[in-house]
């Protein structure tokens, strides 16, 4: 069945005319979900309006248990969920649920993986149902390649469980759609809904039901995920019987942990107030004939149960399976379909990987609208920027390019949390302040969206003088706990960087070289929106801020055993002096195998990422400034590919991501053409394992689709860095300006597997007809004015970014931010 849905899908892929009709055909859910990418692949809600965060509202958990527990049933003391989406294609891990909601492709603890239901064929009786996740689960069937019997496509998810129960999810906004299909030997059909979370952190839970219509209402108190706190969320569930009149529930009660109560429909009347695990379970009618089909719809709330039962009835009025699929792929076929690429002499696995990769990046942040629980306001209301550290680099760029309206939201959103919390979020979810990983990184979102639509901000509803406000904030005022959000101000007013040694009870005194790099370009990013603002004070103010990367600058420092590699950023005392962090730290040469994470004991400077990675790959705003660091641009080639030739390079990682591009920089956009190349054939394919980390909110999915367009943002600016696609052409169209931007690669071959050579090096481009003024990047002119891009390819490596004035990238020392 799953192969036949897949050729089926993949024959309606392309239109008659060549144009991809069915994009969403191409999508590969699968990939990541293995090998630390943490990706989960059930059926996602739209891309427009989602409630869940990169969750599938109803999503397979498998998670993987360590050791036996009785019956041979995996665990019953340790607990080992790797995967922080709650799913994993190894067939060896037993499936235990479809939660409501979830995240994907993140770190720190296991997130949200809501309200689980649970099928069940056959108990002997109703008190000896296994009603626990630690022992209900069963395997998945296994296909004759070793793989579960499960199947993926946006809006869609199904498995076959190994007691013949077939399951199919499909999602709306805020609420879930499942479809259990009963084999005939299932004498009684039951149904589990438990109110839990991945953490099994469940507490004060509420939960009552209806013994004539089998509705459920609940909700309970969970831990956050990556950081202090905790958040209520609620849920609904409602069973119908397809094609047969379900009728009142045969059997009907309540569970704690594996103890189920027949006839009990309120939590109170049984509860200890001691178990993380409690829910519902039901016996239903067969049907008359053959197997029997039950649908459940759940909605879900973080304002209570009975809002979410108005969520489901509203989004899911008619139970009606196929409808919801249909409208929710539609919608991802839309925005899917709003990047046009030519396949022609290009692998199908390559073609999968891009939409695959531009599918994931439109999963966070989440549509809450409606759902937050702190305060009223009209505005949107987004969550699950998990987080903007990760995010702001592509993520938000692709978004620009493609989808305005959305962008337009989730600003409006940002500044709405600006007003009501003081400061602009960083990391969120579930509705949570959660731990700031680098500065106050919405600063260059909100960046973004003002420099590319400055001039229709008012039109998609955001207000200039409120974004400036909210940006501002972030500068200048000191947050009470700048662990969780705004910025260390007053010192970085006072010394221009952050210093190693000052103990500040408002956050934890680590990460000191990263959050100066970090505020530098958070203050370019203000710098560029006070300049289209007209505030030229202000422009020249965040400007000169934004150089104060230099002021942990180290010139003297080298990388142990390569003395030839010297200049360091380099931890700073607040007397001036500078400290010493080893240039190996945190990469595979690390000596003391450290890693960099966000911990209070790291106490080197550095955040997920060596010293030299950092320096490299956060400075595109300052360079060739920070080419000058170096002396030559000779120095700096020397540098980058020692960076790539001895490891350091660290593909799962964000602060990577621009490097292999920084060779623009030094006139060699051929080397950085073929940096880029040699990272998608060594880090990315179409498999289970195919992200080499985490997918961080569609982070990596970003990154890799801009790579494969041959193409890197510069967020807060106007400019896009320029490489050659993996197409013969590539199309962009933007409905606000209803517009659509083609960039042609004249004289493609292919893309060489490796990676390395080819003829896929841009020796000129041509807009319009007319020589361009660089061979290095786009203005965004191009894209908003609709435009025909043509690149003229070989196979030299060194081809320069061409003769004229303005053919480097700008910078803040040559020009061009200023």
């Amino acid at each position: 069945m799953r192969l036949l849905y897949a050729f089926l899908l993949a024959t309606w892929a392309w239109g008659s005319s060549g144009t991809i009709q069915d994009p969403a055909s191409l999508v590969l859910p699968f990939i990541g979900t293995t090998n630390g990418g943490h990706v989960f692949p059930g059926k996602t809600p739209s891309p427009s309006r989602v409630m869940s965060p990169e969750q599938s509202l109803a999503r397979c958990d498998t998670p993987k248990w360590n050791g036996k527990g009785r019956d041979g049933h995996r665990l019953v003391g340790k607990r080992e969920l790797k995967s922080q989406a709650g799913y994993d294609a190894d067939p060896i891990f037993n499936a235990i649920g479809f939660s409501q909601l979830h995240d994907s492709g993140t770190g720190g603890g296991i997130p949200l993986s809501n309200f689980k239901l649970w099928p069940i064929a056959n108990c002997t009786s109703f008190g000896r149902c296994r009603t626990s996740s630690f022992i209900r689960g069963i395997q998945r069937k296994i296909l004759n390649d070793n793989t579960p019997d499960d199947f993926a496509s946006p809006g869609y998810f199904s498995t076959n469980l190994s007691s013949d129960i077939r399951v199919e999810l499909a999602a709306a906004r805020r609420a879930a759609l499942h479809r259990y299909t009963f084999p005939s030997s299932s004498t009684i059909p039951r149904m589990i809904v438990g109110i839990d979370d991945g953490q099994h952190s469940g507490r004060d839970q509420e939960l009552t039901i209806n013994s004539k219509t089998a509705r459920v209402q609940g909700g309970a108190t969970f831990s956050g995920s990556f950081g202090p706190g905790e958040y209520r969320a609620f849920a609904c569930a409602d069973f119908k019987g397809e094609g047969f009149d379900l009728g009142a529930p045969e059997e009907f009660g309540l569970w704690q942990s594996n103890s189920p109560t027949q006839g009990a429909t309120n939590l109170k009347d049984i509860s200890d107030g001691f178990s993380s695990e409690v829910g519902a379970l039901f016996g239903f009618q067969q049907a008359a004939n053959g197997s029997t089909t039950i649908l459940a719809r759940v909605g879900v709330s973080f304002i209570s149960s009975e809002q979410a039962c108005r969520n489901a009835e509203e989004d899911i009025p008619d139970f009606d399976f196929d409808r919801v699929h249909g409208e929710n792929r539609a919608q991802w076929n839309d925005l899917l379909g709003r990047i046009q690429v030519d396949t022609t002499g290009v692998s199908e696995d390559t073609v999968k990987l891009f939409y695959s990769s531009v599918y994931r990046s439109y999963i966070s942040p989440a549509d809450y609208s409606g759902e937050n629980p702190k305060w009223n306001s009209t505005e949107p209301y987004y969550d699950s920027y998990y987080c903007n550290w990760d995010t702001y680099r592509t993520l938000y760029s692709l978004m620009a390019l493609q989808d305005p309206e959305k962008f337009a939201r989730i600003v409006r959103a940002m500044i709405d949390i600006q007003k009501n919390e003081g400061w602009l979020p960083e990391c969120r979810g579930a509705t949570l302040q959660q731990l700031i990983q680098g500065g106050s990184n919405a600063d260059p979102i909100l960046g973004e969206f003002w420099v590319k639509y400055h001039d229709q901000a008012a039109a998609l509803g955001v207000n200039g003088d409120d974004l400036y406000t909210a940006l501002l904030a972030d500068a200048e005022n000191e947050s009470p706990n700048w662990d969780l959000q705004g910025r260390q101000a007053d010192a970085w007013k006072t010394l221009n960087y952050i210093p190693h040694d000052t103990i500040d009870f408002r956050g934890t005194n680590t990460r000191q070289v990263s959050r100066t790099l970090e505020y530098a370009f958070d203050d370019f990013a203000i710098s560029q929106v006070a300049k289209i603002r007209g505030n030229a004070q202000d422009a020249a103010k965040y400007a000169k801020r934004a150089g104060n990367y230099f002021n942990v600058w180290n010139p003297n420092t080298t990388v142990p055993g390569t003395p030839s590699i010297k200049g360091m950023m380099q931890p700073r005392l607040s007397n001036g002096t500078f400290d010493f962090t080893d240039p190996r730290h945190c990469s595979i040469h690390d000596p003391t195998h450290s890693t960099c994470f966000l911990d209070s004991n790291n106490h080197d400077g550095f955040y997920e990422g060596p010293v030299d990675e950092v320096f490299a790959g956060k400075l595109f705003f300052a360079s060739p400034s920070s080419i000058d660091l170096l002396n030559v641009s000779s120095s700096f080639i020397d540098r980058l590919d020692f960076i790539f030739e001895e490891g350091y390079f660290e593909p799962t990682d964000e602060p990577s991501q621009q490097m292999p591009y920084m060779y623009h920089y030094a006139n060699r956009p051929g080397l950085s053409t073929q940096r880029s190349r040699q990272v998608i054939a060594q880090n990315f394919r179409t498999t289970v394992d195919g992200l080499p980390g985490n997918d961080d909110s569609g982070a990596m999915g970003s990154y890799a689709a801009f790579y494969l367009a041959g193409l890197y943002p510069l967020p807060a600016t106007r400019q896009f860095l320029l490489s050659s696609p993996y197409f013969p052409s590539i199309s962009f169209f933007n409905p606000l300006f209803n517009s659509t931007t083609t960039i042609k690669s004249i004289g493609f071959e292919g893309n060489p597997e490796s990676g390395t050579g080819g003829k896929v090096f841009v020796q000129s481009v041509s807009v319009n007809g007319q020589p361009y003024k660089s061979n290095c990047y786009l203005e965004w002119d191009v894209f908003t004015s609709g435009s025909t891009v043509e690149l003229t390819l070989t196979d030299d490596v060194g081809v320069t970014c061409g003769d004229g004035p303005d053919a480097l990238p700008p910078s803040l020392s040559t020009g061009g931010y200023d």
